[in-house]
Order: structure tokens, then sequence, then C-alpha cells
């Protein structure tokens, strides 16, 4: 009993410190949510090359699952309400115009043979990925799909969007302010984290919130900086990517060959939707910035579909709003969360018997 117990403790260090390595590579490389990728990674080499099967704990899952919900609510602030106050209509009508391209890009990749109406539509889902991913499982979709076309969209994105912002809208690199350092530090940022997770969890459950583990320590924090409680603290760096490596782990897991060669055979389509998702998103932004009065390249990053933090990065070195952009960004990001719970009880009752 003692040797079983030992060797699945081995077995579990081995792959969460391949998942830290791969993350390490990941960030070298300069790509988005690198603890995500190499937990992702990670995993995928231990299900298909291990003789057993593996999971993570469910005490594990829930954890990253509220670490990452507290995250996301940390991105609400007033200045951030304020940046869009006084358009707040066609801000609005661009993120439920963005929502229903997602829904017709999900309905487009049911063509393929095999996606369900939840997979699709959430694989196709304009903005929150990490969100998206974290919840996939406990809405009923192939979690192992959505976060592969998630991160291959975000990775895309990511890509070429400099580039755009560059030849296409102008954009000069190093022509925006420096980000001010400022927040009272890891410790009260850990203490943050842990209190809006339990409150945001517990209260979650008491309503019958749906995916409560994420929505309702986003609330928490969400209405914690809102009211200046937070005092501007934040997740720190290395619990964040603790919970991006677990949630990446979880996923990486689940991967069997058959799965593997399903979401190969998608790649053709979905690829093809995900160029017409972005163009259309780019549309978007022209119309949001000729109604607004905001910059064309304003306008493009506010309403990118993926890859915030690259997103600010870039509008923040080309001397873009970046208040207005994180606002819309954010804007879009709850809106598909808390969506998405209603979009899969829709989809689940629409479907044909």
């Amino acid at each position: 009993m003692r040797s079983r117990r030992g060797a699945r403790l081995l077995d579990a260090a081995v792959v969460v410190a391949g998942g830290v390595a791969l993350s390490l590579l990941v960030a070298l490389a300069g790509l988005p949510s690198p603890a995500l990728f190499g937990g992702l990674v990670a995993g995928l080499v231990r299900a298909l090359a291990g003789r057993t099967g593996a999971r993570v704990p469910e005490a594990g899952s829930t954890a990253g699952q509220a670490v990452i919900g507290v995250a996301m609510g940390a991105l609400v602030d007033l200045d951030t309400l304020r940046a869009v106050g006084a358009d707040w209509l066609p801000v609005l009508l661009t993120t439920v115009a963005t929502l229903a391209l997602s829904l017709v890009a999900g309905a487009a990749f049911r063509l393929h043979r095999g996606i369900s109406p939840v997979t699709g539509a959430f694989a196709m889902i304009a903005g929150g990925a990490s969100g998206i991913v974290v919840m996939a499982r406990d809405l009923g979709a192939d979690e192992r799909m959505v976060a592969v076309l998630q991160y291959l969209r975000v990775l895309l994105i990511v890509l070429l969007m400099p580039v755009a912002a560059s030849v296409v809208y102008g954009a000069t690199a190093g022509s925006g302010a420096a980000p001010s350092a400022g927040g009272p530090g890891w410790p009260a940022g850990l203490a943050f984290t842990v209190g809006c997770s339990v409150v945001g969890l517990v209260v979650g459950r008491l309503v019958r919130m749906p995916v409560a583990a994420l929505l309702g320590p986003l609330v928490a924090a969400a209405v914690a900086d809102l009211t200046g409680l937070s005092r501007g603290a934040e997740v720190p760096g290395l619990v964040e990517s603790a919970a991006f490596l677990v949630i990446g782990l979880q996923v990486g897991v689940s991967f069997t060959r058959d799965s593997l060669r399903v979401i190969g055979r998608a790649l053709p389509l979905a690829l093809a939707i995900m160029a017409a998702l972005v163009l259309a998103c780019a549309g978007l932004g022209a119309l949001l910035a000729g109604v607004t009065g905001a910059s064309a390249l304003d306008g493009y990053l506010a309403t990118t579909p993926g890859g915030l933090y690259a997103v600010l990065a870039t509008a923040r070195d080309s001397g873009a709003d970046t208040t207005f952009v994180l606002a819309v960004q954010v804007l879009r990001l709850f809106v598909m969360l808390f969506s998405a719970p209603l979009i899969a009880r829709w989809l689940r009752r629409s479907r044909p018997s």
C-alpha cells in the first residue's frame, strides 16, 4: 500500500515538475499563459505515455478555478467603469455583437462531425479564454477541444496583433507611457486572494451560482475592488501561475489518442472560422471607433478577440488609450463568462433529440 502511494506521489511530482519546466520555457518564448500551456503539455504527455489514468484532485481544481476567478475580478475598478461611462451603449452593443458572432462561429464549427453545440460555442467564444477553459467541463463541453482552440486563437492574435497595429493602424512602438508600479505587496495580495476565494465560493454555492468556483470569487474580487476593500491588492504572480498550472494539468491528463485525432481533423475548419472571427471583430472595432470618436487603433485593440494582457501591453507601448481598451475588454470578458452558463443551458435544450 505504501509503495503504491509512493509511486503515485512520485508520478504527480514528476508531472508537476515537467509542467513547471515547460512553463518556464514557454515564458522565455514570450507566449501567453505560459503556466497553462506548460501544464497542458505536461499533462498531455503523462496521459499518452502513462499506463494508468491520472486526474487532478477535485480540491486542487476548485482552488485553481477560485484563484483565476479572483484574478479576473481584480481587473475591475472605478476608472475602468468611468472609461466607458459616456459611451456605454455603443460599447455594450459591440460586446453583444461579439457574442452573437461567437455563436455564429460556433454553429459553423458544428459542420465538423462530432462537435456538440456546447463545445462548438465554447471553442469559438471570443474573449475570456482562461475562464471559458476553466468552466468548459462543468458546463458539458469537451474541455480538451475548447482549450486547444481557445489558446490557438489567442496565440495567433498575440503573434499577429503587433504587426497589424503597426502596419494597418500606424502604431509606433515605444510611444506610450511606462506602467506605474504600485500595490500593497504580496502578503496583502495573498490575503485578498484567500478571502475572496473563500467568500465567493461559499456565497456562490449558497445561491447556487453556476460554476460557483470561478464566478463566485470573480464577483467577490470585483466587489472588493469597487468598494475599495481591496486597497489595490492583486493575486500574487506565483499563486496565479500555480492556478493556471493546475488547470492546464487537469485538461492535459484528460487527453486520449482518439481525442487528439478528432482535434487534428477539426483544425482546418477551426482555423478558417477563427480567421473570419478575427476579421469580423476588427470590423466591429472600426464601427466602435467611428461612433465613440476613439482612434482606429483604440477600436481595434478594444475589440481584439483574446490575449488581454498582450493587448494591454501593445496599447501601453503604442500610446493607445489603455484605460478605454481595458474597459471594453473587461466588459466583454464579464459578459462572455456570465453568459456561458446560460448559453450552455440554451444549447442543450434546443438540441434535437
